[in-house]
């Protein structure tokens, strides 16, 4: 190649590279619409508030993206169950155009938007409990099943009450589900369950647990229920029996408005603040510069774990990550690094198989806390 036909070439380069720098940068890809539900008034507001302040601390502490994806996260009203979470979530998915659903209190309402979910091929990373379905394909959650915590606590129940245990609970789906786990693993270790009520009216079934001759009480209830039942019972002639409870009894914001009522209650959860592991300090130490005056709870780390299960899915979901191809990626995720310890999605029924903890309500400090006792089982899936 003769001197002026380099020339020429090295010209058309310099005038292609020119071209290419003073270019528009490719545009950035529109962002990804992921729907939350949860209760923004009510009993369970509270529960509903943690659950949206995990989620958007993780995307706070990721720039407001999701595997590399600018977020645009869509948060509709749960109500208070089915009524009102199914319509919320069907626009959602059908006018919003959601690639994710998240979120959601109540039990009933994951069962009632789950032929959604189905139909439309989407996947929902909940939140909260969770109860049995018949197909879990599109359903995962960060929390746990409805029947767990108390299967977990049963068998220490067992052993430390000499005697027999009364239980209690609200009369709905969820209330039936948690008693049930309790209940079916206590008889199993070879306990006795002295009676069994489902109602919010406290005063007579407390006058019943007395004169049923239990040796100790096992409860579920939460939001204003909780508080309520906390009360009542610290008034009541049942109160020298020592209570265990599912831990959402003291969990939150109910403990305060509880007050001395909650001192020396025993709970079992997946989750306590006082948990010893960096990914728990990273998230406390997070959570307390936004929320000060507010401990963080278990509703607020399942939220928080649910955005990262979403980062890490929407990465691996490829450049057009698509509801079908999010959800395969979940289902492949492995474990999990998280606040409450390392856990990863059970293939049964798509729940954490994670490991559960014994805590009672002491004084930390000025302020009464959840502060963990012991290990209680691995259990979960």
């Amino acid at each position: 190649m003769g001197l002026s036909h380099v020339r020429r070439a090295l010209v058309a380069l310099a005038v292609l590279l020119t071209a290419a720098a003073c270019a528009d940068p490719p545009a950035e890809p529109a962002p990804l619409r992921i729907g939350m539900l949860v209760p923004l008034g009510g009993p369970y507001q509270s529960i509903g508030a943690d659950l949206r302040n995990g989620f958007q601390l993780y995307l706070a502490m990721h720039g407001g993206r999701l595997g590399g994806r600018r977020i645009d996260l869509r948060v509709a009203d749960e109500g208070d169950g089915a009524q009102t979470a199914l319509p919320a979530a069907t626009k959602l998915v059908k006018d919003d155009k959601v690639v994710a659903l998240t979120g959601f209190v109540d039990g009933g309402s994951v069962a009632a938007v789950a032929p959604l979910l189905a139909e439309a091929k989407l996947p929902l990373v909940g939140v909260n409990e969770r109860p049995e379905l018949k197909d879990v394909k599109w359903v995962w959650h960060t929390s746990f099943g409805s029947d767990e915590p108390g299967a977990a606590i049963a068998r220490h129940v067992k052993d430390s009450v000499d005697g027999t245990v009364y239980v209690i609970g609200p009369d709905y789906q969820s209330g039936h589900d948690e008693l049930r786990g309790f209940t079916d693993a206590f008889t199993k270790a070879g306990g006795v369950v002295a009676g069994k009520a489902f109602t919010q009216d406290f005063g007579p079934a407390l006058e019943r647990i007395r004169d049923s001759g239990a040796k100790a009480v096992y409860a579920y209830y939460a939001g204003q229920a909780a508080v309520d039942f906390v009360k009542r019972y610290a008034a009541s002639s049942a109160a020298d029996l020592t209570l265990y409870a599912a831990g959402f009894l003291t969990e939150g914001a109910v403990l305060a408005a509880q007050g001395d009522a909650a001192r020396n209650v025993f709970t079992v959860l997946n989750y306590s603040p006082d948990l010893d592991n960096e990914a728990n300090r990273t998230f406390v130490a997070a959570w307390l510069a936004v929320h000060p005056e507010t401990p963080a709870t278990t509703y607020a780390m399942a939220s928080y774990d649910a955005a990262a299960v979403l980062d890490r899915a929407i990465a691996a979901a490829g450049g057009q990550p698509s509801p079908e191809h999010i959800n395969t990626a979940i289902g492949s995720l492995g474990q999990i690094d998280s606040p409450r310890g390392v856990w990863q999605f059970g293939q049964r029924n798509h729940t954490p198989v994670q490991r559960w903890y014994l805590r009672q309500v002491r004084a930390d400090g000025r302020a009464l806390s959840n502060v963990v006792v012991q290990d209680l089982a691995t259990l979960g899936g």
